[in-house]
């Protein structure tokens, strides 16, 4: 009968275990799925003077918040002076109304400032990315349409590009 030396069954014994521990690594691993490109675009506005169109404009003083919200959007400084903003949209909705607010403070009796409704419409589209990511929304047909009061200090909008899948302008704003 072979005997074989203790150091060779050992290292046998240890070269197999660890050929076992890397095949058992190789195949517990998952494909490593980074989501780069998984957000719902945003809608951006840019805000232009009515007296001198092609001149960008800043609002002072912007707060916008979502009909029937109770907080400002968090997508740019509250109170901030812009010249362009970029709002979500509700994917799963027809339209989505903000209310943006020149020159917004807090007051003894709540909110002031001049405030101008403006309602936008869409139809919402939903685009699979990839296995990380899933779907994102993304809308077409922009339509856009400020509420008309006394005093709006919003003259006028203009949907410039009406398919929302880019941060790129899609609306100007007029004061």
């Amino acid at each position: 009968m072979l005997r074989l030396p203790f150091r060779f069954f050992r290292a046998f014994l240890v070269t197999g275990l660890c050929f076992l521990f890397l095949l058992g690594a190789f195949w517990s691993c998952e494909k490593d799925d980074i989501c780069v490109d998984g957000d719902t675009a945003l809608l951006v506005l840019r805000f232009f003077d009515n007296a001198s169109p092609e001149t960008s404009k800043a609002v002072t003083r912007l707060r916008v918040i979502g009909l029937g919200q109770d907080a400002p959007v968090n997508t740019f400084a509250d109170r901030s002076n812009r010249d362009s903003i970029a709002l979500p949209l509700r994917p799963g909705e027809p339209e989505t109304t903000f209310i943006l607010i020149f020159n917004s403070q807090d007051g003894e009796g709540g909110e002031t400032g001049n405030a101008d409704t403006v309602r936008f419409n869409y139809q919402t589209r939903e685009v699979f990315i990839s296995r990380a990511c899933g779907f994102v929304a993304q809308y077409d047909e922009l339509g856009a349409e400020v509420q008309t009061g006394d005093g709006n200090w919003i003259q006028s909008v203009e949907v410039v590009n009406p398919t929302v899948q880019t941060l790129q302008p899609h609306v100007f704003v007029f004061h």
